[in-house]
């Protein structure tokens, strides 16, 4: 083989050695998009079989605030089948549903002095609300696995492997503007 033959040989196999680690970067890549939604499930999950405890404590205290449990456990329906179905866009808005709902329960228990002071009534808030802190930052971990991803699945070369091994960029886990809106603490309270 001639000299040229040679220099065209190491050109091919250089190419290729730079495809396969383009390729196997975009796949570590994907698989941390996963293990991000798979951390983000687990506490959504433990948050989901909370939250009845929660709401069953509250009935015994609160007779006249069952439209307030009520939204409760409608929000944490549609938070269960938009986990369980993956669907990113409907867990947003379902979030922001459940976490208002909750911040309505909450500020509704104020008007229960007993209920404030019952031990497991506390201890469930304060889960409850450490899984949320928890939620918030596995939220911004996926978000930013998801922009990473879909940077590098749109950026020269790597475009080029992507479309081949038909890589798909991910959806960012976004809130609707009511929840991201400065929330009206009158309202709050003034909803029981």
């Amino acid at each position: 083989m001639s000299l040229t033959g040679y220099i065209i040989l190491g050109v091919i196999v250089a190419v290729l050695l730079y495809a396969v680690t383009i390729y196997n970067q975009l796949v570590a890549l994907k698989h941390n998009v996963d293990k991000a939604w798979s951390n983000i499930d687990v506490l959504l999950k433990q948050r989901h079989d909370e939250l009845p405890k929660l709401v069953e404590v509250c009935k015994q205290y609160m007779k006249f605030e069952q439209d307030t449990l009520e939204r409760v456990m409608h929000a944490r329906s549609k938070v269960s089948d938009a986990r369980e179905s993956g669907n990113v866009g409907a867990l947003g808005s379902a979030e922001g549903a459940l976490r208002l709902g909750l911040g309505q329960l909450y500020a509704v228990a104020e008007n229960y002095p007993d209920l404030k002071a019952n031990e497991t009534f506390k201890h469930l808030q304060t889960r409850i609300s450490g899984l949320e802190n928890q939620i918030a930052d596995r939220r911004e971990f996926y978000n930013e696995s998801v922009n990473i991803n879909n940077i590098r699945i749109e950026q020269f070369p790597d475009i080029i492997v992507a479309r081949m091994m038909a890589f798909q960029a991910k959806q960012l886990l976004e809130f609707s503007a009511e929840e991201t809106s400065d929330v009206s603490l009158k309202g709050l309270f003034n909803a029981g």
